[in-house]
């Protein structure tokens, strides 16, 4: 193996190990916190019955380390793991993203997951978050199929 490709299977080894080790500490917290227990989520949302505070801490504490760090993140060129920063560059709210907000918030509160928990829960082997992790795969496949064929016509910037 030459000296470029040795070095370029390190970075690109480097990055996977870096990513499941974030993954792991975003699991392990989704666990902890219980946010994949679908009753929590479903409970924070009922705000006129039996209300549940635990999400708006586990976002409180997200919100929290967030605005200490992320300012001093950006001070650097481009993130460790990658040449250049991935941020959105509109500002704009537009009728895609009040769409998709609204899908995304329906979807959450009928099932009680949102992606991140609904994968993390696939490690208990339960039926209803592989359930909803292939109805989630299913509604992806089904965007990626309406922008293919509508996509010149679908309001909103890509």
């Amino acid at each position: 193996m030459t000296n470029d490709r040795m070095s370029n299977y390190r970075e690109k080894l480097s990055h996977i190990v870096a990513a499941g080790a974030i993954g792991l500490i975003f699991g392990v917290g989704l666990v902890i916190s219980g946010m994949t227990q679908p009753g929590k989520v479903i409970g924070f949302l009922d705000l006129t019955g039996n209300w549940n505070p635990a999400l708006a801490f586990v976002m409180g504490g997200a919100l929290l380390i967030s605005t200490f760090t992320y300012p001093l993140i950006r001070r650097l060129e481009h993130p460790l793991l990658d040449a250049h920063w991935h941020v959105p560059t509109s500002r704009r709210i537009t009728p895609r993203l009040v769409l998709g907000s609204l899908m995304f918030g329906a979807g959450w509160g009928l099932a009680g997951y949102c992606p991140g928990p609904a994968i993390t829960s696939l490690a208990t082997f339960n039926t209803k978050p592989a359930v909803f992790v292939l109805a989630m795969l299913a509604g992806m496949a089904a965007y990626h199929a309406f922008e293919k064929f509508f996509g010149h016509r679908w309001p909103g910037p890509k």
